[in-house]
């Protein structure tokens, strides 16, 4: 008997280490070093639409695949990255009048709170409470972050590096007055409502 019980130790030590690694928190690095991540922009207007796409991202998201209400973190998005087909508009968002991309250098997402989660085949619907922080004004917004969590995967995006990846999406609408985004525009012109799409990886090198 006292063989037998020998002979379980060392598995049962393995499988409690085990099991505490999948239970700790990850840090997800959003700075994506192969310029991916990406976040489109539309505001739709009588006149014309103003789409556009904005790439200088960065930030930390915390993930435990066993415990995902405990999500955190947050996402900035750098303002002078945003661009837009044409050289013009281009400028004028980043003009004081729009997004005054000279003195308010990001747009930050923080994620506050996890109020609901949803699994369905790795991936987590997140019904989440986040400050929205534009042009130095922040809002409390309400949105779904899906969340798919994909272990040992980086190596097959990023070649020899192991690790885990997460991709959140998301898409939502802003008002444009909230945020004090050119806020004397009629809106018979150009719509309050602009709308956000969010497609974004994170990644977590083992070391």
């Amino acid at each position: 008997m006292k063989k037998r019980i020998a002979s379980l130790l060392p598995a049962t030590i393995y499988i409690a280490a085990a099991a505490t690694t999948l239970a700790s928190p990850v840090d997800f690095d959003f700075n994506d070093p192969k310029g991916v991540n990406t976040i489109i922009f539309m505001l739709d207007s009588k006149l014309e639409p103003i789409m556009g796409v904005a790439g200088g991202i960065s930030g930390t998201m915390t993930f435990d695949a066993t415990k995902p209400e405990a999500t955190r973190g947050i996402i900035s998005l750098d303002t002078k990255s945003i661009h837009t087909p044409n050289g013009g508009m281009k400028n004028k968002i980043q003009t004081k009048d729009w997004l005054d991309g000279k003195t308010h250098k990001t747009i930050d997402f923080a994620i506050e709170s996890v109020e609901e989660v949803k699994k369905s085949k790795g991936r987590y619907e997140l019904s989440v409470i986040a400050n929205l922080t534009c042009k130095g004004t922040t809002k409390k917004i309400k949105t779904i972050v899906s969340a798919t969590h994909m272990p040992g995967k980086l190596s097959s995006r990023m070649g020899s590096a192991e690790g885990d990846l997460l991709v959140l999406r998301s898409n939502f609408t802003i008002s444009r007055k909230d945020f004090k985004i050119k806020p004397d525009m009629g809106n018979d012109v150009v719509s309050d409502k602009i709308e956000l799409r969010i497609s974004i990886v994170g990644t977590h090198v083992k070391k």
